[in-house]
């Protein structure tokens, strides 16, 4: 996608402190111009504040936000100019048609007039809103609102867009759409996109590079191809393995292989836990013992992985992880030599 290497959006120690608790600590971001980069995390990892104090809408507790060199602190008029902002949830006036909203918000900016009103039948068409522009918002779906909400934020062309949760609820072809809408403002117009998300697969389509919040910290940040194989350069390497016949003799083997340090099940499938690649090493010990290898795939350029060993590595003691760890040491036990 057409970025560049000038930097648009940038935070040099961004920290929010609410009472003790850090939402946002010591954050050193840097997004460049044409990008669509990804702020991912669970909720309540810090992503709203942080888009919060980009948009200079809450004061970071210390540290500073810039946009287009402009501090989002001190120059919060000047930040609402140049950059758009798309909310999980857009809020339109419900007894308003779609037309009817984006002439509110042209108007709101000091547009009117025929070209405004071609500028307006423009993006309508551009978010393929066309055929409901003159029903009433309040009739729309969540991926039509979202839409509305796109075309909304070009009336002022804003070469920065901030979306917070942008495909949340969406149904899969609303998805589509959208994504597709996101990929042209970036790829055809050169805008800059920032996405907030925990809707990993989604972000992965699209984005040019992720950071990876956990507990209001940037644990991890490039391109995804990057971090997986960071994460494997740091001996992390899951394989899927599915084979016929399977029995507690066989996963003992494997189990007993130099480099595996966990099996774990997974459906019909097996997830071998290991510190190196052991693709080749497996296939030749499963051949020799005749087995049939139905399936064989090592994880680690898929973003969910990726995200996981990460929020695992930022020391996160949430249940499924207690439980991954719980059934990984039991396993060990199990088949301890």
């Amino acid at each position: 996608m057409g970025q560049n290497n000038r930097t648009v959006i940038r935070t040099k120690n961004l920290t929010k402190l609410y009472g003790e608790k850090a939402a946002v600590n010591n954050l050193n971001l840097e997004i460049r111009k044409g990008e669509i980069f990804g702020l991912l995390g669970p909720n309540g990892a810090g992503k709203t504040t942080t888009i919060m104090m980009l948009l200079g809408l809450t004061e970071p507790t210390s540290g500073q936000a810039f946009i287009n060199d402009v501090d989002c602190t001190r120059n919060a008029i000047d930040i609402k100019r140049i950059v758009g902002y798309l909310p999980d949830n857009p809020g339109f006036y419900t007894d308003m048609t779609g037309r009817q909203n984006l002439r509110y918000t042209a108007a709101m900016n000091g547009m009117q007039g025929e070209e405004t009103e071609k500028k307006i039948s423009d993006l309508l068409e551009r978010v393929g809103m066309t055929e409901a522009a003159d029903k009433k918002t309040g009739t729309y779906s969540k991926g039509m609102r979202q839409r509305l909400g796109i075309a909304d934020v070009l009336i002022k062309d804003p070469q920065i867009i901030i979306m917070d949760e942008p495909t949340l609820g969406l149904d899969p072809e609303g998805m589509r759409e959208l994504l597709e809408l996101m990929r042209q403002l970036s790829s055809e117009d050169g805008r800059t996109l920032m996405i907030s998300s925990h809707q990993l697969y989604q972000v992965q389509q699209i984005c040019d590079r992720v950071g990876i919040f956990v507990e209001g910290q940037l644990v991890a940040c490039g391109k995804i191809e990057d971090l997986g194989n960071q994460v494997q350069q740091e001996n992390h390497y899951s394989m899927e393995l599915q084979v016929e016949p399977c029995d507690d003799r066989l996963l003992g083997a494997i189990a007993g292989q130099d480099g595996v340090q966990s099996i774990e099940k997974e459906g019909n499938m097996f997830i071998v836990q290991s510190t190196k690649d052991m693709r080749k090493a497996l296939s030749a010990f499963l051949g020799k013992g005749n087995y049939t290898i139905l399936h064989l795939h090592q994880r680690g350029g898929d973003l969910d992985e990726i995200y996981r060993l990460y929020f695992e590595k930022a020391g996160q003691n949430d249940e499924d992880n207690q439980k991954k760890r719980r059934r990984r040491e039991n396993w060990r036990i199990a088949h301890r030599k």
